[in-house]
């Protein structure tokens, strides 16, 4: 997680940007870390993130190695107590009241800690390419429960855990390695073929297939705006760029978005 303060927005940018969304009727928004910094929860990829630390386990490693499998869990209980220890922010607050004006289609999060749903997003507007943190998922049978189950036996001794058909259970996350789940990234794609505005908050565009969304939206024309706290390789295609912080710029976007349509 960066430590560093952004500059805030110009008012001719929060102004530009306001224009965009009212002029808008189906609104798909992508967040990235960015947009859970500010909730307390790590950037794993930046200069300073978590990864740079630690290697991440990969999908194959979990598979083929016990060892592996106990060095995913050291990690992973810390960090989904974080996450379930973690409070929507005012970017999550923002994208809320963005569904409320009848605007939003869509949030295509890279994120896992669920707080898109926990400030009140519709759970079917959100889409999670990578998956959620707050379940466990088998690597074999797939079935799903509440990851603080899985958690309470890790703590409790269980460093390899097994689902009942014999498979290895893990955070049901996409892990290094492992394809993204196919029915959330089709309905990604659709979205950004079919979006009459792209919303880019806290990604550094640098990971695909995500990164690839907003290109597909801006070869049809669409407009983009980019809100990060870093440029990104797709600035220079945006129609808006802001180097700020998420969620007070959000916020102030809003804010103006919504006093214009009252």
């Amino acid at each position: 997680m960066t430590t560093e303060t952004a500059p805030e927005a110009a008012p001719e940018q929060l102004e530009q940007a306001v224009r965009l969304l009212e002029a808008a009727q189906r609104i798909a928004v992508l967040t990235g870390a960015g947009a859970s910094t500010e909730s307390g929860i790590p950037d794993f990829r930046s200069p300073n993130g978590l990864w740079q630390r630690q290697l991440p386990t990969t999908y194959q490693e979990f598979i083929s190695s016990p060892e592996a499998r106990k060095r995913y869990w050291e990690l992973r209980v810390p960090i989904s107590r974080q996450m379930a220890e973690a409070r929507p922010n005012a970017t999550h607050e923002a994208l809320t009241e963005l569904e409320r004006l009848g605007k939003l289609i869509a949030i295509i999060t890279q994120n896992i800690d669920g707080l898109h749903q926990a400030a009140g997003t519709s759970p079917e507007r959100v889409i999670e390419l990578h998956g959620t943190a707050r379940q466990a998922a088998c690597t074999h049978c797939n079935t799903r429960s509440p990851i603080a189950a899985l958690l309470e036996r890790v703590a409790a001794g269980e460093d390899d855990p097994r689902c009942a058909c014999g498979g290895y259970l893990k955070a049901a996350t996409i892990l290094f390695g492992q394809p993204l789940p196919r029915a959330e990234l089709e309905q990604a794609v659709a979205l950004a073929i079919t979006c009459d505005l792209f919303f880019v908050i806290g990604s550094s565009l640098r990971v695909n297939p995500a990164a690839q969304l907003p290109e597909l939206a801006v070869e049809r024309g669409v407009p983009l705006i980019i809100l990060n706290h870093e440029p990104t390789p797709l600035d220079e295609q945006a129609n808006i760029v802001l180097h700020a912080t998420a969620g007070e710029t959000l916020a102030q976007i809003i804010a103006l978005l919504r006093k214009r349509s009252a």
